[in-house]
Parts: structure tokens; C-alpha cells; sequence
């Protein structure tokens, strides 16, 4: 077992907004951390001043970095995420993303509202655990 996310009686159903709320990693577990990816090429460049197409090359860009590690983004059990001016019309795009990332099954998720981040045309940013088992 990779790790396991619990979603407890009594706490509102978090899995259609995008995440879960408990991950229980076994002892022994390597953890890998990947640092905030946002959405760009392979160059550095943001490929979209859209805020949703940020947010999908961010999730491919957390699955490419994991894949250097032989990981998938199954292996994910928290994601830190960052949203430039957040408001609730951004939400939509962010679930969306994470259940086309991880279905049924999404990662523990913070999300953070920001004035901005490190460039002025990056929107969206996340960090990423995951973990070896």
C-alpha cells in the first residue's frame, strides 16, 4: 500500500471539490517532494494566459516531475495549491483538473489564495507529496 485516504463520517464529502481530507502513510514510505509547478512548457514559459489551461499543464508538469522519481500521481497524498486572485469561479477548473488527475481518489489539497506568485503571467502554482512505498 502506497498510503491510504480516509474521508471520516461526520466531515462534509471534500472529494467533489478536488480533495480528500486524511492520508495515512505507512512507515518505512519514501517521500518525494516535488516543488510549486505552474503551467509551463518545457523552456519556462507560461503556454496560456487562461487560468484553466495553467491548471491542467501544472497537474501534467507535477506528473512529469514525479515520473523522474518512477512515481504517477497516484502516489500523490497532499498537493499545496496557489491561486492568483482566487475566488470561487476558480474552483470549477481546479476540481476538475484533480478529478481528471485523480478520480474518485484525490490527494489531501490546501488551497491558498495569493496576490501573485513568482511571474506576473503565472496563475496557479502547486507543491506536491508523494510517497514511495
Amino acid at each position: 500500500m502506497t498510503h491510504a485516504l480516509v474521508n471520516p463520517e461526520g466531515l462534509h464529502d471534500p472529494v467533489p471539490f478536488g480533495y480528500s481530507h486524511t492520508a495515512v502513510v505507512p512507515a518505512g514510505s519514501e517521500m518525494v517532494l516535488v516543488a510549486g509547478q505552474y503551467g509551463s512548457g518545457p523552456d519556462g514559459s507560461v503556454v496560456s494566459a487562461g487560468f484553466a489551461e495553467q491548471v491542467e499543464r501544472t497537474f501534467h508538469n507535477i506528473g512529469v516531475a514525479l515520473a523522474a522519481h518512477g512515481l504517477g500521481l497516484s502516489h500523490v497524498v497532499q498537493l499545496r495549491t496557489y491561486v492568483v486572485d482566487h475566488d470561487v469561479s476558480k474552483l470549477g477548473p481546479i476540481a476538475g483538473a484533480v478529478a481528471k488527475a485523480w478520480g474518485a481518489q484525490p490527494p489531501t489539497q490546501t488551497l491558498i489564495g495569493v496576490a501573485s506568485l513568482a511571474a506576473p503571467d503565472v496563475l496557479f502554482e502547486v507543491e506536491a507529496v508523494a510517497v514511495r512505498p
